[in-house]
């Protein structure tokens, strides 16, 4: 008897759990109807005993409706980014012989109408990037403390120039999503 009291008590408060959850959480408005504005409400008359029936305001509150949306973000102003799929590697030469590999991975942000024309630029950009990083690792860039913010600004400038000439001035920024150096 103990055994399977003790198999059945997790399943019995998982339930219980997942009951109590779905009692507080209420339903979701369905997806048509949010669609209409309506805010998937249930109208006092339709509603069964003992629920409460939703009121549409707050729900106007907490999100604004589609058109709202559209009219305060204009297609060439929302941003967008593109990632680049496979890390950068770089490797920094002292005296002849490789001491380290920085390895990177970047992403470009862009508007959103841009997002097309960066793609299909992706080997160029890719090129400008690693040539840039290049010449900082050659410059002493990724040397010392090469995490301190006036060293990430001075890596984020040139990745930025090099970049807005190689994908053209619509590109707002290169973002340095993980950065790494493996010492040999």
């Amino acid at each position: 008897m103990k055994k399977i009291l003790m198999m059945v008590l997790p399943v019995l408060a998982f339930l219980g759990g997942a009951f109590g959850g779905d009692l507080l959480h209420g339903s979701a408005p369905p997806a048509d109807a949010a669609a209409k504005g309506d805010g998937g409400a249930t109208p006092p008359a339709k509603a069964e005993a003992g629920e409460v029936a939703a009121t549409p305001a707050p729900a106007a509150e907490a999100t604004p409706a589609p058109a709202e949306k559209e009219g305060e973000t204009d297609a060439a102003s929302a941003e967008d980014w593109f990632h680049f799929p496979d890390q950068f590697f770089v490797p920094i030469l002292r005296n002849g012989s490789t001491s380290a590999v920085m390895v990177l991975s970047l992403t470009i942000e862009m508007p959103a109408a841009s997002r097309a024309k960066i793609e299909a630029q992706e080997h160029r950009l890719r090129d400008a990037l690693l040539n840039a990083l290049m010449i900082q690792a050659n410059t002493g860039g990724f040397d010392g403390n090469f995490t301190s913010t006036a060293s990430m600004d001075a890596l984020r400038s040139a990745l930025l120039a090099a970049a807005r000439k190689a994908g053209g001035p619509e590109i707002s920024g290169v973002l340095i999503e993980d950065l790494a150096r493996q010492d040999q």
